[in-house]
């Protein structure tokens, strides 16, 4: 073993120590109410397919009809040769369905979020960003170069100190996640918007577990709030309530352009496959079609939170279908995810540094498409899971 491998080794063993170190299950099915693994049927309580579009019949058939057409790839960046249609049919889909001028598609997430700020931000800038915000808003704010301040989590008088400190600077930004994903509350986006308003600062919402999930149509929490107008930049994703991959950027034409122009992510990355980009619109289409699957995931995440609380479980200040039950150390939230997988169901354990240490989780996301059955037996697992583990 060569240096480097002894050293990684070490630091390998010393995560193991620690019940932090992460492995790659490999699902052996389609992402859905119940997936395959190791030849096992399992409950699935751990993905973002809120809706369960990822395998709805009018969003394959989309992907195939994309396939046949255009082929795998876009074969370049979109600025040099890969700006098929199937891109730019989402991205004015998209626009519609936020109520904006424009709209821009990114290879995924973390692309958007580092190329926004990238190209928004930059030195003599300040950005305020929530501490909890997800990794892809922290690592861009650090690429943007600009002076990055943290206010506490959802702490609105924190954020007014932070932004009189930065009466000097150039320009002002407020970066949040809309929905916290690892708590699953949301930012209070009313009083934001009127801090954003008082200091003249622009807001930076990523949409990544609102869309699809609250607001009318799932439009999201800014739609939710009556503030969609008041946004200056809408970032979400199109892998999870929608099903598909990738992220878009939405705004105004100007934003558009410019980020064009400037996004380095997207300006160096190669364009979305064209059948992912089909399946994206398609999706979106549905939800347009389907509200009614918004009101289905909200009432089966209300029947398993209830079930979940009435076991002794304590579930975070959630205020979405994301369901945190707070386990404490690391070790034993793997006990318990261990436990309940030994009985069919699929719950990962979240560990530091994803959340802060001592509130390791399972982080429980019901889907739309559940029916009540799957959910009472994913409530007695947890039953007999925690009493194994002594939990309750």
């Amino acid at each position: 073993m060569g240096l480097l491998e002894g050293e990684l080794a070490e630091a390998l063993h010393e995560l193991e120590r620690r019940s932090l170190r992460r492995a790659l299950r490999v699902v052996e099915s389609a992402q859905d109410t119940t997936v395959v693994v190791e030849g096992r049927r399992l409950l699935m309580l751990s993905s973002n397919n809120y809706l369960g579009l990822a395998t709805h019949p009018a969003v394959k058939e989309a992907a195939r009809r994309a396939l046949a057409e255009y082929g795998s790839g876009t074969g370049a960046s979109r600025l040099v040769a890969g700006n098929l249609m199937p891109l730019t049919r989402l991205e004015q889909h998209l626009a519609a369905f936020k109520g904006v001028e424009a709209a821009l598609v990114f290879g995924s997430g973390y692309l958007a979020n580092i190329g926004v700020l990238g190209a928004l931000a930059g030195p003599g800038d300040a950005v305020l960003s929530d501490e909890l915000n997800h990794a892809s808003l922290i690592d861009g704010c650090r690429l943007s170069r600009a002076r990055v301040a943290v206010y506490r989590h959802r702490d609105m008088a924190h954020l007014r100190e932070l932004l009189k400190d930065a009466g000097a600077a150039r320009r002002r930004f407020i970066v949040t996640d809309a929905v916290f994903s690892m708590d699953g509350d949301a930012a209070p986006l009313a009083e934001i918007v009127e801090l954003a308003r008082a200091y003249r600062a622009a807001i930076i919402l990523d949409e990544a577990h609102g869309v699809g999930v609250l607001g009318p149509g799932g439009r999201g929490l800014a739609a939710a709030c009556g503030l969609a107008q008041e946004v200056d930049v809408h970032i979400g994703t199109l892998s999870k309530a929608l099903g598909a991959y990738g992220a878009y950027v939405a705004g105004s034409s100007i934003l558009r352009d410019y980020l064009v122009n400037r996004a380095r992510s997207f300006i160096y990355s190669t364009g979305l496959p064209p059948a992912v980009a089909a399946a994206a619109e398609a999706a979106l289409a549905v939800l347009e079609a389907e509200p009614a699957l918004v009101e289905r995931l909200h009432d089966n995440a209300r029947y398993l939170r209830a079930g979940l609380e009435g076991l002794g479980f304590r579930i975070g200040p959630t205020e979405s279908p994301i369901l945190p039950v707070i386990v404490g150390e690391a070790e034993a939230a793997l006990r318990l995810s261990r436990a309940l997988l030994a009985r069919g169901v699929y719950v990962t354990a979240i560990r530091p540094p994803t959340v802060p240490a001592g509130t390791a989780r399972l982080r429980v996301t019901p889907i739309a498409t559940h029916t009540r059955d799957q959910l009472d037996v994913a409530i007695a697992a947890f039953a007999e899971a925690a009493r194994e583990v002594a939990l309750i």
